[in-house]
């Protein structure tokens, strides 16, 4: 799965690199812990191109009356992405990409604390996660919300070391095909990626607060010495 992620790059960097036109409204960056229900940068096909938008990370179906209307949908199951109410005409018509420096995954230690890992690629290249969209107005929004779920598959070995699911990384000469430009088939770029695309490493606690922020979240940290820091910073931050 993702539940949390970073993004570095400038807004109108991500815009060159996806060949995109900006919107006015983007969410500030750099922001070294995105969570869900926030704004995110979202790369969409439009009738006049590409498209820089803002969206909610936190898809969500047409027939919910309010954002707590059910649960809180911000990844979509590759497996099950065109068989799901929720997901099935998304996955059609409405796929888009949102960039990514790196995400954050969780591991548990023998007494079950939290030890966060953050993953990029080998290359250090901007990440584009596999994405769908939806508009929603609930019944008491008088304008429509864009909101967004990242897609995930199986881990690969990499990845398997530490979760089980994994973000779905499509690469530049994908994304054509899943914002729909290159005519059908996306449904065959929703398998894990290669085994060398990524990284990982321990840093520290203190990302596990959505409060958190900065530089320092992404930083490596020796695992040893960082679970002796964790268990003194844990209390005060979880």
């Amino acid at each position: 799965m993702c539940g949390r992620f970073a993004v570095t790059l400038p807004s109108d960097a991500m815009a060159q690199l996806f060949e995109a036109q900006a919107a006015n409204a983007l969410p500030e960056v750099p922001n070294y812990n995105v969570c869900p229900t926030r704004p995110v940068h979202v790369i969409r096909n439009s009738e006049v191109g590409r498209r820089l938008v803002a969206m909610r990370w936190g898809f969500l179906p047409s027939w919910y009356a309010a954002e707590s209307s059910g649960p809180l949908l911000i990844n979509a199951r590759a497996e099950t992405l065109a068989e799901k109410p929720a997901f099935r005409e998304a996955c059609r018509s409405r796929r888009c990409l949102i960039p990514a420096t790196g995400f954050y995954e969780w591991t548990k230690d023998e007494n079950g604390k939290r030890l966060p890992w953050y993953i990029h690629r080998a290359d250090t290249a901007p990440i584009a996660f596999a994405a769908i969209w939806q508009d929603w107005q609930g019944q008491d929004r008088a304008e429509t919300l864009p909101t967004c779920a990242i897609v995930t598959t199986a881990a690969n070995d990499t990845m398997g070391r530490i979760h089980h699911r994994m973000p779905l990384i499509l690469e530049p000469e994908q994304w054509p095909l899943w914002l729909g430009e290159a005519g059908k088939g996306a449904a065959r770029l929703m398998q894990p990626g290669p085994e060398e695309r990524l990284r990982f490493h321990r840093v520290e606690v203190a990302v596990n607060s959505n409060r958190a922020s900065g530089p320092e979240l992404i930083e490596e940290i020796d695992p040893e010495a960082g679970d002796k820091a964790d268990s003194a910073a844990a209390g005060r931050l979880i």
